[in-house]
């Protein structure tokens, strides 16, 4: 059968190509794959060639060794891809088809999912509500980041684009509906934005971003991007964002300069449990980003947490960090009465809208986040300049359909 070359997490801050078996409509043994799921057939399934595979923040994590994961596991839950087989479960989506996946794995058929609850399927990963492609605890599906990967339940996964040349033309754009626009749709839809409304969003990676270009499909007034990476916040000014520099000190007397006071209506947190501090040489306070939200954000508003948080760090700054326990100011968060929203976002609830607005020319999300092409093989450069703070959004182009 086809060959299979994937992108392999193999020891902290090393990644390698690796050849792989080309995939079948069978959950087979490997790494992390739990016991539960090996053997699960997949009739409902279909064989994806990759178009397009994104390296993203969350893949960085596990590369740091922040996570549990274990050597060898096939990376990626950013896909896109074009149909080369179907299962004889699959009614609707055709061979030749180009669809967007999400990152999250969904039966379609649980609870959770018939209340678009996608996040926390209960059918898909043994250990917990809640799966992903190519990452620790969950499930053990083979990640994208590969010539082919498996979609379970293809009919109700997949996206599907109407129209494959105008699709293959957007691919740049349509490449992140998979997972990071959604996921910074979601933390601003679930931080409240709205018509006119003041929107602080800490981080200016990717998700970050994302955020700040979805604040404004939304119809936001103003949105400040906070990060301590010059080249990332230059990014987000790039496309009519406020900035403010964390090097410089915390962000309520920066926001006061911009908007008079020193609050926002709605916040977000994307950036998650590896935050660090503020100050020239902030060192790691996996708290920040929380306890500052919720100083800067206005009594009765909300915030949207699409950063991720753990509940297992090898590398956590202290024995509470590495179980996911974090030292929050609850008590600020209660006496404003503020909402706070966390966990995977459900891709299928937003990604169809943000397709359209993609192909009707409302909203440039790759400019927005610096998108940039490179080969399966150049993967380990791109997660080690990534991880350097790169202001970039690295694709991955395994199988050259991407110029």
């Amino acid at each position: 059968m086809t060959g299979n070359k994937a992108v392999a997490y193999k020891e902290p801050g090393k990644v390698e190509v690796i050849d792989i078996d080309y995939p079948t409509f069978e959950l087979k043994d490997g790494p992390g794959v739990n016991p539960a799921n090996v053997g699960r057939a997949v009739p409902h399934g279909v064989i994806l060639r990759t178009v397009a595979t994104n390296i993203c923040g969350s893949d960085q994590h596990m590369v740091r060794g922040r996570t549990t994961a274990p050597a060898n596991l096939v990376l990626g839950h950013e896909i896109t891809g074009e149909v080369v087989e179907v299962g004889p479960g699959v009614e609707f989506i055709k061979v030749g088809d180009i669809c967007s996946v999400p990152f999250n794995i969904s039966c379609g058929r649980c609870r959770n999912c018939k209340e678009r609850k996608t996040g926390i399927c209960l059918n898909v990963n043994p250990d917990r509500p809640g799966s992903a492609y190519g990452y620790v605890d969950m499930g053990g599906w083979v990640g994208g980041q590969a010539n082919y990967v498996l979609v379970p339940y293809a009919d109700w996964n997949l996206l599907k684009f109407p129209d494959k040349d105008q699709a293959l033309e957007k691919m740049m754009d349509l490449t992140m509906l998979s997972d990071i626009f959604p996921t910074g749709f979601h933390g601003a839809v679930s931080a409240g934005v709205g018509v006119g409304s003041t929107v602080y969003v800490a981080g200016a990676g990717p998700v970050g971003l994302a955020a700040a270009t979805s604040a404004h499909l939304l119809g936001a007034a103003v949105v400040i991007v906070g990060d301590l990476n010059e080249d990332r916040l230059a990014r987000a000014r790039s496309f009519g964002c406020e900035t403010v520099d964390l090097t410089k000190g915390g962000p309520a007397e920066q926001i006061e300069q911009i908007l008079g006071v020193p609050e926002v209506d709605c916040g977000v947190d994307a950036v998650g449990f590896e935050a660090r501090g503020h100050g020239h040489d902030a060192k790691e306070a996996p708290a920040t980003v929380l306890n500052s939200l919720m100083e800067i954000t206005a009594a009765g508003g909300a915030l949207g947490i699409p950063g991720l948080y753990v509940t297992g760090d090898p590398g956590g700054i202290d024995e509470a960090a590495k179980t996911g326990s974090l030292s929050l100011s609850l008590g600020t968060g209660w006496a404003k009465s503020l909402s706070f929203t966390t966990g995977q976002c459900p891709v299928m609830k937003y990604n169809r809208q943000l397709m359209m607005a993609i192909l009707n020319d409302k909203v440039n999300i790759a400019k927005n986040v610096n998108a940039k092409a490179i080969s399966l093989e150049d993967a380990p450069r791109g997660y080690a300049e990534f991880d350097a703070g790169a202001a970039t959004k690295y694709v991955l182009n395994p199988n050259g359909y991407l110029s």
